[in-house]
Formats: structure tokens, C-alpha cells, sequence
């Protein structure tokens, strides 16, 4: 097992061919498909041909960038997955953060955890100077989790969905940190806890 990194509760791991059962899965629950594609399951063959064939290029392609598969520590479960992936058409600095996990892991902070452990990784060790992340305005709970990992909201804005979505008619909204952003929150909560 290849392991990209760990937090007090999750491993993040590479994915391998062997997880393809793992995100049929999790694709299937309308629940957390539903500010995807409006609830609809993911195919198996397209998982198979499309999905996993790109989470496994993008460790070929970019190093230290990628999907990465979410196991809770205490049981070795598979609850999801985050990304940190260069955003399309932006700088090489700036990178997208994502995740999806099974409604089994909901309300576990896993999601925030995750998020946080991504952004200290590319901050820290990868060169990013911006993270930026985007969810539709009606996703409460995932722009709760952008605003606990420190990420600011930037703007709300309107794309073109190949499905139909419940209050998609809302719009998009994007969030953002910046390096020296991210860099002054570490300092003040080193000071509120007694460090220089």
C-alpha cells in the first residue's frame, strides 16, 4: 500500500486497480452523488475505464498530485476519497482540493481532516502558493468543511451542468487560501497556544 499521507485518523493512500468495488460503491448512494449528477449512480465499466484509469495516470503524470483513497484507521475501511490536482487552465502553483466520502463517514470531521492535512502538504512540501476548491451554493456541508480547513470564500458563479441538479438554478461558489494566508493562520494559532 502505497500511503501519500496520514492524520490523526485517516491514511490516504494511492489507488490501485483492486479498488474499483470500493467506488462502485460509493458512487451508488444517491446521497452522496447528489450535488454531483443529481443522485445517479456511476456506472461500473466507466469506474472501471474512465474513473480509475484517470486517478492512476495522474500519479504517472504529476508527482505528489492525484486522488487518493481514504481508509479510517481504526477499522482499515475504505470512506472515500480527497484530490489535490493542479486546476485546469490555472497556474502550475495552483492546485484544486476535493473529496467525496460515503455517508458512513459524515459528521466525523474526516472530510475537514483530510482537507487540512492536503493543504498543509501542498503548502509546506509541494510549492503551491493558491488552493482553491468549488461546490454548488445549495452544498452547505461542503462549504462548511472549505471554511473549517481555512479555505475563504472568493465568489459565487454559474457553469453549465450536464445534469440536472436540484438548486443548481444557485449557482457555484469558489474558495480559496493563499500560501502567506495560510502561513499567517499558522502563526496566530501558534501564538494562541503559547508558541513562538
Amino acid at each position: 500500500m502505497q500511503i501519500f499521507l496520514e492524520t490523526e485518523r485517516l491514511l490516504l493512500r494511492q489507488f490501485t486497480e483492486d479498488d474499483v468495488d470500493n467506488l462502485v460503491e460509493l458512487d451508488s448512494d444517491p446521497d452522496v452523488m447528489r450535488f454531483v449528477n443529481g443522485g445517479r449512480p456511476t456506472p461500473r465499466d466507466e469506474i472501471e475505464n474512465v474513473v480509475l484509469a484517470t486517478f492512476l495516470d495522474y500519479y504517472e503524470r504529476f508527482a505528489g498530485y492525484g486522488f487518493w483513497a481514504a481508509v479510517e484507521k481504526s477499522t482499515g475501511r475504505f470512506v472515500g476519497w480527497f484530490h489535490l490536482r493542479p486546476a485546469e487552465g490555472a497556474r502550475s502553483d495552483e492546485v484544486e482540493l476535493g473529496y467525496r466520502l460515503r455517508r458512513s463517514a459524515w459528521g466525523k470531521g474526516y472530510a475537514t481532516e483530510g482537507s487540512r492535512a492536503l493543504i498543509h502538504k501542498g503548502f509546506a512540501e509541494l510549492g503551491v502558493r493558491r488552493v482553491v476548491a468549488s461546490t454548488m451554493v445549495v452544498n452547505v456541508a461542503s462549504r462548511r468543511v472549505m471554511e473549517k480547513a481555512g479555505l475563504q470564500f472568493v465568489r459565487t458563479f454559474h457553469q453549465p451542468w450536464p445534469d440536472s441538479i436540484e438548486g443548481e438554478e444557485e449557482g457555484d461558489v469558489e474558495y480559496a487560501l493563499l500560501k502567506s494566508e495560510w502561513e499567517r493562520l499558522l502563526g496566530e494559532r501558534g501564538r494562541d497556544h503559547g508558541c513562538s
